[in-house]
């Protein structure tokens, strides 16, 4: 095997205490507001889905996502260092990400809410629900967790042992699923961003469960080998409100916008029984 080994750096643990100012992320200060959604929320949508890209890649992933799911509109937050977002220095930790974008994200979580992530995408949702809650402010009616072990057995990343060959496969075999077609420079480019990415999901993890005020659905695809069926049993303890699905497919399956998993994220942003408050 060929490639470039890489040292995975010391763990960061996910702390109770939340800065009252977000950290800059750029080197100059903080990220302007439009750059952490890939396009602008419409004001008439009753419900949101605001979806969190897994490592190495942008917002433009859930580009095969309807932009509307029943009532819910579909949100895709982007990252600093990738895509419209290129010459932006990397967030760091997924600790410092979410104190980033919750003020940006804040004038938008004035109606009903979801966080989606898959993968390593689940980390910086969770964070966000996590410090959005530790602060007092809205938090989503429901986190939808992919393909991820829950966040005090991490780091569990496949792509964490594997070399710059193996990853550049990876990266293009993602390409394709999305429709694309492999790029050398691209490539390579969205590789040095990969490697920042690894570095914080390796750095991330809790001392033990967190509770979240959220309900939480866990979604296992029946075709993805990377995250046994057990390794999911232990988001039980993160909410009072935890359910667990298994969707058809593989690790990339959801990329596609599948009618299971579209059937699902309308079901959990409709209307709950009662109302739902958000202010």
């Amino acid at each position: 095997m060929t490639g470039t080994s890489r040292t995975v750096p010391a763990a960061e643990s996910a702390a109770p205490a939340v800065p009252t100012a977000p950290a800059a992320d750029d080197g100059v200060g903080p990220p302007r507001p439009a750059r952490w959604l890939l396009r602008r929320p419409d004001a008439d949508a009753e419900a949101r889905i605001f979806c969190f890209p897994y490592s190495g890649v942008g917002a433009s992933m859930f580009s095969r996502w309807p932009r509307r799911i029943g009532r819910a509109e579909t949100c895709p937050i982007q990252l600093p260092a990738r895509e419209n977002r290129i010459r932006e220095r990397h967030f760091g930790t997924f600790g410092r990400l979410a104190e980033n974008l919750i003020e940006p994200l804040l004038p938008h979580l004035d109606r009903p809410f979801v966080f989606f992530g898959h993968c390593a995408g689940v980390l910086p949702a969770f964070e966000t629900a996590r410090q959005l809650a530790a602060r007092g402010l809205p938090t989503p009616d429901r986190l939808v967790v992919s393909a991820q072990v829950p966040p005090h057995e991490c780091p569990h990343d496949r792509f964490l042992g594997l070399s710059d060959e193996e990853l550049t496969d990876e990266l293009s075999q993602q390409v394709i699923a999305r429709g694309g077609t492999p790029h050398p420079l691209l490539m390579k480019l969205t590789l040095d961003v990969l490697h920042q990415d690894l570095d914080a999901t390796a750095l991330y993890t809790t001392d033990g469960p967190t509770p979240l005020p959220s309900g939480i659905t866990v979604l296992r695809w029946s075709d993805d080998p990377e995250v046994p069926p057990g390794r999911l049993d232990g988001w039980s303890a993160y909410s009072d409100d935890v359910e667990f699905a298994v969707l058809g497919g593989g690790h990339y399956e959801f990329l596609s916008a599948p009618a299971d998993l579209m059937s699902l994220l309308e079901r959990v942003t409709a209307p709950a029984k009662g109302g739902s408050d958000h202010v």
